[in-house]
């Protein structure tokens, strides 16, 4: 028995927030960063917000030269997301401000964001 996909209508919508982090040396590991974000939005939003927001860090997105990344999240909370990424002080004890770059609902768009 094949299972139908969702209508375009059901499914939720979904916004890619381009960040970048500012360094004084280059924040080597993605986990570490990724570990960062995920520990900041949970004590931020708690469990259930962080379920509704269905953040989503794309590892193959991430740019270690240019420090810049792509996250996936739900279009109603974008503007957490932002707020979270801003709360982010340290990674691997060292201090780093991470900014948004921009916000798109194509992927495509995305990644010109990043260049």
């Amino acid at each position: 028995m094949k299972v139908k996909p969702l209508l375009p209508s059901l499914r939720e919508k979904k916004r890619y927030l381009v960040f970048q982090v500012l360094s004084k040396s280059p924040v080597k590991s993605s986990n570490e960063l990724i570990k960062s974000i995920h520990s900041n939005c949970l004590s931020f939003l708690g469990e259930l917000g962080f379920a509704k927001a269905g953040l989503m860090f794309l590892k193959d997105k991430y740019n270690p030269k240019l420090q810049k990344g792509i996250i996936k999240v739900n279009n109603k909370y974008i503007n957490h997301l932002k707020a979270v990424v801003a709360l982010v002080k340290k990674i691997d004890n060292q201090n780093v401000i991470i900014s948004s770059v921009g916000v798109s609902g194509i992927l495509k768009k995305a990644e010109k964001m990043m260049v």
